[in-house]
């Protein structure tokens, strides 16, 4: 019996990730099946659970594979690496164009697959514990988050803004107005094809957040 090697188990394992990635963009996340991935691999029923003994197995591998994927951090990083010369304006505005770029890039990709994943959370949080378990590190948004709250605190201390909300509510109102952003054009865009998909465009929303988050600064 020839012997498998490494780089057979890493080839097998990705076209595996692959095609659970291919559809959970034509599907729901929640019902995406061990069948399904048989189905589109080709491969046998023992070909794929010698491998990965359930879905969730194939999901916690294909979240750390968009994990690699995304550069949010780096995109991150490039921005705070001038904090010094920007105003906090073109801070506000760079940080907001570039979330606008992420989402325009992302939104039926991997933004779609991580909002079914909370979906999934709230419905069955005991398979989203498995999934996630191995995925280690702060998350993208986490990431932007904490790098945000330390810049915009260094920039209020240092130009003396008189910010209107505290750090925590200014860091919590991002989170939250960006989530609902993000979820609202996936539904639209994914689910739904009304009259109202027109108006939800992200570029356009997030321009917006970033002028309330510049009031919410004290910047008038």
């Amino acid at each position: 019996m020839p012997k498998v090697t490494e780089e057979y188990i890493t080839k097998k394992k990705r076209l595996i990730v692959d095609t659970a990635y291919e559809l959970c963009i034509e599907k729901t996340v929640s019902t995406v099946t061990m069948q399904d991935i048989i189905n589109r691999t080709g491969l046998s029923q023992g070909g794929v659970y010698r491998f990965y003994h359930d879905i969730d197995e194939i999901f916690s591998d294909m979240l750390i594979e968009m994990r690699k994927r995304v550069d949010v951090k780096d995109r991150v990083d490039v921005i705070f690496a001038q904090v010094d010369e920007l105003s906090v304006t073109e801070i506000t505005t760079n940080i907001f164009d570039m979330l606008a770029n992420f989402m325009e890039e992302e939104l039926m990709g991997i933004l779609k697959i991580d909002f079914e994943m909370s979906v999934l959370a709230m419905n069955a949080p005991h398979r989203v514990e498995k999934i996630l378990g191995g995925a280690k590190g702060i998350g993208h948004m986490e990431y932007l988050m904490l790098r945000t709250g330390e810049i915009f605190k260094k920039k209020m201390e240092n130009e003396r803004l008189q910010a209107r909300v505290g750090e925590v509510e200014l860091l919590t109102y991002i989170s939250s107005a960006y989530t609902g952003i993000q979820m609202n054009c996936i539904v639209n865009r994914c689910y739904q094809s009304g009259a109202m998909a027109q108006f939800y465009q992200p570029r356009v929303l997030l321009q917006t957040m970033a002028k309330t988050v510049n009031y919410l600064l004290g910047i008038e």
